[in-house]
């Protein structure tokens, strides 16, 4: 008897995050580390087990390694599966047109005997780069209910910012009637968010239909809605009214963070209501006995400086003397004693030696705009020395 699944889950995650400069040099974007104990890449894969969908592709291309190493068998999500579970997809050589994935759409197609294995009913297009908890079965039963082709989830954002976006226009019944990619003057406030369930047959026909084109930027959003659109099929929109964040800057990966401190935080990743699931390291509760003030501050560290406002990752060691504050510490960081650390994200393995000087006061700092608001970033494995200075809004890449 061939089994199946109702629902396959696809996570485009091949993505190179160039925005994220240092950060990415040597990662693919879903692999960079989060909210002192997570990956982005946890958030999709723990929305999907938490909503009953146990069958995943992951689509990588960029710098895969530590993505392919942290996602493993699925075992931290429950995706280790007989049948089904967690499968890391990158570009194969096959007998004619191999290549590497040109779009999010041919990412899906070159895929498409993967789907098939499972013969699904429906599929849910996610992106490997955003922030946020979502029940994906609600928006199946929407999906169903309204008998669509294709349900885009989406959420109302600022006039002002719905140019940077998808904008869906939609009827009063949710249909969507237009599907504009990043209009200049857009007539509706609801932006995709890259998350699309389809109806398998009709997604596997406009997949075939889209890779035949010699035109087309196999992309789903300029590409294969607008396509989907034209023929009449039935799409709707399905609003999501919890958190989302598109953390594809580093002033969003950054405000992102921060969005998880205070006595009420904007995202709230301690309560019962879907668990993001971790592969984190084990390691005993951190040390502290110098002083630490509205921060998150993981396992395995020891805090015996200051830390203000910041999220400290895994095994990060801030000593006496040293202050910390707003800012983003990855894992497995040193600041030595006499270091000031101000509006920075300091990826893994930094070594910070005695007294030197990250960055500036975030309310000057931020003025300063440019590539990343006035954020200081420091790649990983970076070692700035003794007395060493790091100017508000550098991006440092190699020793200081």
């Amino acid at each position: 008897m061939l089994r199946k699944k109702e629902c396959v889950a696809m996570l485009l995650a091949g993505g190179q995050g160039s925005r994220l400069y240092a950060l990415t040099n040597n990662i693919a974007k879903p692999a960079v580390s989060f909210g002192a104990k997570y990956r982005i890449i946890d958030f999709p894969l723990s929305n999907c087990i938490n909503s009953g969908i146990d069958t995943v592709g992951v689509l990588t291309q960029y710098q895969p390694l530590v993505l392919n190493e942290y996602v493993g068998n699925g075992q931290p999500w429950d995706l280790d599966r007989t049948f089904g579970g967690v499968h890391i997809l990158s570009p194969y050589e096959a007998k004619t047109d191999t290549s590497w994935y040109k779009g999010t759409a041919n990412a899906i197609y070159q895929n498409i005997r993967f789907m098939k294995m499972y013969d699904p009913e429906y599929v849910l297009i996610l992106s490997g780069d955003h922030i946020y908890k979502m029940d994906y079965d609600k928006m199946l039963t929407a999906h169903k209910k309204s008998k669509a082709d294709c349900t885009i989830a989406c959420m109302e954002v600022s006039l002002q910012e719905a140019s940077r976006f998808g904008i869906l226009n939609t009827n009063p019944d949710g249909s969507i009637y237009e599907f504009e990619e990043k209009p200049a003057n857009p007539k509706s406030n609801l932006a995709s968010m890259g998350i699309y369930i389809f109806t398998a047959s009709k997604l596997f026909k406009y997949l075939e239909l889209d890779e035949a084109d010699p035109n087309s930027e196999k992309d789903f959003g300029k590409n294969v809605l607008p396509a989907m659109l034209k023929a009449g099929e039935k799409m709707f929109s399905y609003k999501f009214e919890g958190y989302w964040k598109d953390v594809g800057t580093v002033s969003s990966l950054w405000e992102a963070n921060m969005d998880l401190l205070g006595t009420v935080p904007k995202f709230d990743l301690t309560d019962d209501e879907g668990v993001i699931h971790s592969r984190s390291p084990l390691a005993p509760p951190a040390y502290i006995e110098g002083e630490v003030i509205n921060s998150i501050v993981a396992t395995g560290g020891e805090i015996s400086g200051q830390v203000i406002n910041s999220v400290i990752g895994t095994d990060c060691v801030i000593e006496e003397g040293a202050v910390v504050k707003d800012c983003v510490l990855m894992g497995n960081t040193v600041v030595k004693s006499g270091a000031i650390l101000n509006y920075a994200i300091i990826d893994e393995e930094v070594v910070i030696e005695e007294n030197a000087k990250i960055g500036g006061p975030r309310e000057e700092s931020s003025k300063l705009g440019g590539k990343t608001n006035g954020i200081v970033v420091l790649g990983r494995g970076i070692t700035v020395r003794k007395n060493g200075t790091v100017t508000a809004g550098e991006i440092v890449e190699k020793d200081v």
